[in-house]
């Protein structure tokens, strides 16, 4: 879950933006724009964050948690991002092993979902990240699911704040 706050227009067009993505990459993304919510659901909204026993990954990453410059909007120098989800630990480790041999990209982190889901995340220019991703997507072969394969090419600087570090 993604949550999202700033002037209405701007989230509902943002919301907008991500179900069409969702949809080009075969998936369904269930948005609601909530418009000027009650304070007695601050609770709901904005709570504390914690590990998580279950998975061992963090309940929420929030963009208070790694703060970005004020007034950057995108950054022309970011390097692409890519993103490799597996139902599978070993199914990944093949993929992740596979991705950095293939090409010179660097590991950014990794995920544990649930449901014996990981994600893994690397960086470097658009045409490394492409051929790391395609690597990794092809090794997942029969040892586990591949979830999603997709490259960023020039990521905005706020993504950052869901990274793992």
């Amino acid at each position: 879950m993604v949550k999202l706050e700033g002037d209405v227009a701007a989230v509902a067009a943002a919301l907008a933006t991500a179900e069409r993505r969702a949809e080009q990459l075969g998936a369904k993304a269930l948005t609601r724009c909530l418009a000027n919510p009650d304070s007695a659901m601050g609770g709901l909204i904005h709570f504390p964050n914690a590990q998580n026993p279950l998975y061992g990954g963090r309940d929420q990453f929030l963009p208070t948690d790694y703060p970005q410059p004020e007034n950057q909007i995108m950054s022309n120098e970011q390097e692409a991002l890519g993103i490799l989800e597996t139902q599978g630990l070993t199914a990944i480790l093949e993929a992740t092993d596979a991705m950095l041999k293939s090409a010179n990209v660097t590991l950014v982190g990794k995920e544990k979902i649930g449901a014996a889901y990981v994600t893994v995340i690397v960086k470097g220019d658009v045409a490394a990240v492409t051929a790391a991703v395609d690597a990794g997507a092809k090794a997942v072969g029969s040892l586990g699911k591949l979830i999603a394969a997709q490259v960023i090419a020039r990521p905005h600087d706020d993504l950052t704040a869901l990274l793992p570090k």
